[in-house]
């Protein structure tokens, strides 16, 4: 592989990969703002009802993660039949996890609810909200799933379509069902269930399709999913310790006082659309990385490593500058005062220095996915716990406030823990045990 063909595969699968990662927060935002027109109790229900999903649904992202390096080195090996089937199996295995969650969650909701001590009105908001969509989280994680399929065959422009056009749908549901119907909160969740259940049908209608060109089976295969959870097994610890480590970072910010947790919403939120970008890269990265390793050219294979490494630090030195150039305004764009910026600027511009970094450990961390080396990450991802937690201990012994109280929590995440994973992936990556995964 040439370099410049090397550089147009990386896009070709990162920019779309990145516009359907963007669709869903800006549906989220709309969303929220529908509902917010009908009041503040409402728009408090959802916040914390989404915010129970989300985690959820957080968490159950390896199935995507998992199916699509998983797709990509039966790819490259050319058995494309085999790779079919092998999404296929992924897609059985998220119905069937969906469904025990959904069930579980529409029981439990009451109860999750009750554990952010919201008061009756909010809680009977939050329980609305929560109870409907838990109905969809089964489509939810089929639809992971899926696109882990299509990201494995090399295609990520189809799933940005089914995502955009799915999205609107939802958007256009969720305001007649709210507006048109007068269904209040229930309106939302049951657009978002509507709309989710349509996405199924779309990607029901592509893997039956692909089943049929390549001869796959569409019958589940108890080898495909045994693997595809025991993959994603390891990559579900992994991201529970990237979770452990945001929620003790809002702890953190909220010891200090409720200006600095304001304060840090704003700098994770300003963090988590960078992170949009940074991870279309760990995308194309994993598809890459499986797609050569099933094919054997071990050749290539490092030098996707070395040239997504580059794009990586690249994109974060430039998004990292961009966020350090309008630090002095986010605060105020965010709240309406100016006294937030000051607040905020301190870590903002930490977190922007930091962002070259965060590139390289977005990249690494799909590099090693796509090598089938979930243990491995999910190891180290409890190795960066160690000295996270060591150091917000600390800093809740000397419980600074104000801007460098708000530096010292952006100092957790993105000094502390990034770097401990940036040394540990490193380190992974330096050897040869991460190439051998993939067999």
């Amino acid at each position: 592989m040439t370099s410049p063909s090397l550089n147009r595969d990386i896009l070709r699968l990162a920019v779309p990969a990145l516009g359907s990662l963007i669709v869903e927060p800006i549906f989220i935002a709309l969303d929220s703002a529908m509902v917010g027109h009908l009041g503040v109790t409402p728009l408090a229900g959802i916040g914390i009802g989404s915010g129970v999903l989300n985690t959820v649904v957080g968490l159950m992202v390896f199935l995507a993660y998992s199916t699509t390096p998983a797709v990509a080195r039966l790819y490259g090996a050319g058995k494309t039949s085999g790779a079919v089937s092998r999404g296929i199996d992924g897609m059985w295995l998220a119905l069937g996890m969906g469904a025990v969650l959904a069930v579980a969650g529409y029981l439990a909701s009451p109860w999750l609810v009750s554990l952010f001590g919201p008061s009756a009105a909010v809680a009977e908001q939050a329980e609305i909200y929560l109870s409907l969509s838990m109905w969809g989280l089964p489509a939810m994680l089929v639809v992971f799933a899926a696109t882990g399929l299509l990201r494995g065959l090399q295609n990520t422009m189809t799933p940005l379509w089914v995502a955009g056009i799915g999205f609107a749908a939802n958007a256009l549901l969720n305001w007649l069902f709210i507006y048109g119907l007068g269904w209040g909160i229930a309106g939302s969740a049951a657009g978002t269930v509507v709309a989710q259940w349509g996405m199924v049908a779309v990607y029901v209608v592509i893997a039956a399709r692909l089943a049929r060109q390549h001869s796959a089976s569409t019958a589940p295969s108890r080898a495909g999913v045994r693997g595809t959870a025991t993959t994603g097994g390891w990559l579900f610890l992994r991201t529970v310790t990237l979770r452990t480590g945001l929620l003790l970072t809002v702890a953190a910010a909220t010891s200090l006082g409720t200006e600095e947790l304001a304060g840090w919403q704003v700098v994770f939120t300003i963090a988590s659309i960078a992170a949009f970008a940074l991870d279309s890269l760990a995308i194309a990265a994993q598809a890459l990385i499986g797609r050569y390793l099933g094919a054997g050219d071990e050749r290539t294979v490092r030098l996707i490593l070395r040239r997504t490494v580059t794009w990586g630090a690249a994109a974060g030195a430039a998004i990292g500058a961009l966020i350090v150039l309008t630090s002095p305004l986010a605060g105020a764009a965010f709240t309406g005062q100016w006294e937030m910026s000051w607040l905020v600027l301190p870590a903002l511009v930490l977190m922007g220095i930091m962002q070259p970094l965060a590139g390289i450990v977005y990249v690494l961390d799909g590099v090693l996915m796509g090598a089938n080396d979930a243990r491995y990450l999910a190891f180290a991802g409890g190795i960066g716990l160690v000295p996270f937690i060591a150091y917000v201990l600390v800093l809740l012994m000397f419980a600074p406030t104000g801007s460098w109280g708000l530096a010292g929590v952006a100092a957790a995440f993105f000094v502390v823990l990034m770097g401990a994973r940036f040394l540990t992936l490193g380190r992974r990556i330096r050897g040869d045990a991460w190439l051998r995964q993939a067999a």
